[in-house]
């Protein structure tokens, strides 16, 4: 480039794009402030989740007590969960550590997927429950599907 295509920041534009940046930076940390006072913390990416949920579930099954069973019983019965336990972990594990971004694409599809079951099913229910059309006069209603036909989920 020659020096004449060549252009510079004058120091003032500079000096407001940094306040601008400032400012909007602040901005953005004042709102997730806000949001975590008003919501509490964000959830983690769902690898974590899957960590929270197996740790939570192992707390709660070591912590089951089986009144019925004797002293023996119950020690065999915790040693046994608590080696279940183990297991899952060890397999978890190391799949959340290799292929962390797989359990975020699962968790976004599997909530595509209950919008697209839920926008079928509301669809078919709003066919079922309507009452009847001007057009046919009154009659008796639409109650839905018997046994065996089918739902057209198009």
């Amino acid at each position: 480039m020659s020096d004449a295509t060549e252009r510079e920041v004058p120091e003032p534009e500079a000096a407001s794009a940094d306040a601008w940046e400032k400012a909007c930076a602040e901005d953005l940390a004042a709102e997730k402030a806000r949001r975590r006072a008003q919501y509490g913390p964000p959830a983690g990416s769902a690898g974590e989740e899957l960590r929270k949920l197996v740790d939570a579930v192992s707390e709660k099954l070591s912590g089951l007590q089986a009144p019925l069973l004797g002293a023996v019983a119950q020690g065999a019965v915790e040693q046994t969960v608590k080696q279940v336990v183990q297991q899952a972990k060890a397999a978890v594990e190391p799949v959340i550590e290799r292929n962390p971004d797989v359990f975020d694409h699962l968790a976004a599809a599997g909530s595509e997927l209950l919008a697209a079951y839920r926008s079928a099913v509301e669809g078919q229910e709003g066919r079922w429950t309507r009452g009847s059309d001007a057009a046919r006069g009154p009659g008796p209603r639409d109650e839905g599907p018997g046994p065996g036909e089918h739902i057209d989920l198009d």
